[in-house]
């Protein structure tokens, strides 16, 4: 089940008020004075189901991770967290977050084969592409009458530990009242894929909200036999490199007409932004759980 868009507008622009609230006491009279219809659209993201320690989080059957301090939701719970947040739903996604949501963060895992580490990554001509599918994108947001988000640039310019196999780069976008967000994305490769993690936060917490989103991905590991240094001649290799992964992955495989020129047309018809309802959905949802002793989770 899906709650409707205004319904999700509404709540995000509550809790960044509601949820702000320092004691249990100040929060049971927020909670108190908000309309039903938000209590509901609260007790829905509280409802969802998470999962939390001593449970792993599974991802795709893939990797696990860590919840030690975390909670996460599987493809259904994030598909239904996605819609009451103000996002585009998500398919075979997974919600990872702090247990209060101070941060939050997507996760998907795709079997495109391994990705080569061998190639330069062009930041400026990548922000190119980026903003192009930005601009696209922003005629399916209207259309499903969520808030526009536009892409400023970076925050993090993409760098690459090829040690750890881990690509990272950070956006900054602003909505239509100037409020601005921060996705920041980490690639972590592997045998049969790649795992892509993207952080939801605001600029004002970027760098403790990034520190300690490294620290959970640390614990993120792929299970034996589909670790990048186990990849074996015949195992199937990924039709693109480290900057294709910046910009769509496999929508940006390379054909005779060149990469950049691919781009435009792939992005066009099927690139996402991942990015909540700017500030109000992250700073909205910190705090949002053990507010409330008989509310679910």
């Amino acid at each position: 089940m899906y709650l409707r868009v205004p319904v999700a507008a509404h709540l995000a622009n509550v809790l960044r008020l509601v949820f702000a609230a320092v004691t249990l006491g100040a929060a049971a009279m927020c909670w108190a004075q908000m309309p039903q219809s938000q209590q509901d659209a609260a007790a829905q993201l509280r409802a969802l189901p998470w999962v939390t320690a001593p449970t792993a989080g599974n991802i795709a059957g893939k990797a696990t991770v860590d919840l030690t301090g975390m909670r996460f939701l599987d493809p259904d719970g994030t598909n239904r967290f996605m819609t009451l947040t103000g996002n585009l739903p998500r398919a075979n996604s997974y919600v990872l977050g702090r247990t209060d949501l101070g941060w939050w963060a997507v996760l998907d895992f795709l079997p495109e084969g391994l990705v080569k580490d061998d190639e330069e990554i062009d930041a400026p001509e990548l922000m190119k592409v980026l903003k192009d599918g930005n601009a696209r994108a922003a005629e399916e947001r209207k259309q499903r009458g969520l808030p526009a988000l536009t892409l400023d640039g970076w925050e993090l310019a993409p760098r690459y530990d090829r040690e750890n196999k881990r690509l990272e780069w950070a956006t900054l976008l602003h909505d239509g009242s100037g409020q601005q967000v921060v996705n920041y994305t980490t690639k972590l490769l592997g045998r049969s894929g790649y795992t892509t993690a993207t952080l939801v936060t605001e600029p004002a917490t970027f760098s403790n909200d990034v520190a300690e989103f490294k620290q959970t991905l640390r614990h993120v590991e792929y299970v034996p036999g589909e670790r990048y240094s186990e990849w074996k001649e015949g195992d199937k290799v990924a039709a693109y490199g480290l900057g294709a992964l910046i910009v769509g992955g496999a929508a940006a495989v390379a054909t005779k007409k060149g990469l950049w020129a691919v781009l435009g047309g792939l992005l066009a018809a099927g690139w996402k932004l991942i990015a909540g309802v700017a500030v109000a959905a992250v700073a909205g949802l910190r705090g949002l759980f053990g507010r409330k002793k008989n509310d679910p989770v």
